[in-house]
């Protein structure tokens, strides 16, 4: 696993995240974690540098599929099935509405909220939002956020490694145990904000 890993994680890092931005729900953003910590001195499977350039580009090319696969087909899909046709006539005007006054600004921040990373580039394409305007504000997020991503996962994964050095399995054991605490407290977040 480790030799597949180290032979062609910087492809299967690229080919995930760009199949998820082009709108396959799929662990985009976690195989860039993993990247990034295996990019750690401790490990040092991968360059840092390497893992965000791969990530970025992954991220742009990905968005710009969805983004024409929306412009070019987008429409016909949705009204190809009845029950997601009734949704899309209440929800795409909204939607194309947002787009015309907000589309780079969601565009941008489309690539930090899990769900609108999937689908934000498609709704950009079906609502016809320029193509200039949309690779120009998506590679701005894209870049972006694989700097973000990868160097708090590169920190984290040397701090803990550290730690785990120094301290043995407790420090393991702490760390799972914010981990946890990070997730379960993330998620009763999310839900109170959508509720």
């Amino acid at each position: 696993m480790t030799h597949l890993l180290e032979s062609y994680g910087l492809v299967i890092l690229f080919l995930l995240v760009a199949v998820e931005s082009a709108g396959v729900p799929l662990p985009g953003e976690t195989i860039l974690v993993t990247a990034a910590v295996l990019s750690t001195p401790e490990h040092h499977h991968f360059s840092l540098a390497w893992v965000i350039v791969v990530a970025a580009l992954g991220a742009i090319v990905g968005d710009n599929v969805g983004y024409w696969i929306g412009r070019a087909a987008g429409r016909r899909l949705i009204e190809r099935w009845d029950f997601v046709h009734r949704y899309a006539d209440r929800a795409l005007p909204p939607a194309e509405r947002f787009f015309e006054r907000h589309g780079p600004k969601a565009v941008f921040l489309a690539r930090f909220v899990s769900f609108l990373r999937v689908t934000a580039a498609w709704i950009a394409g079906i609502s016809k939002m320029t193509w200039w305007r949309f690779l120009l504000w998506n590679a701005a997020g894209g870049i972006v956020w694989a700097v973000l991503v990868a160097v708090l996962a590169y920190e984290f994964g040397k701090a803990a490694t550290e730690a785990i050095a120094r301290y043995g399995l407790y420090a393991a054991v702490v760390i799972v145990v914010l981990l946890v605490a990070g997730f379960v407290a993330h998620r009763v977040w999310h839900r109170r904000r959508t509720d």
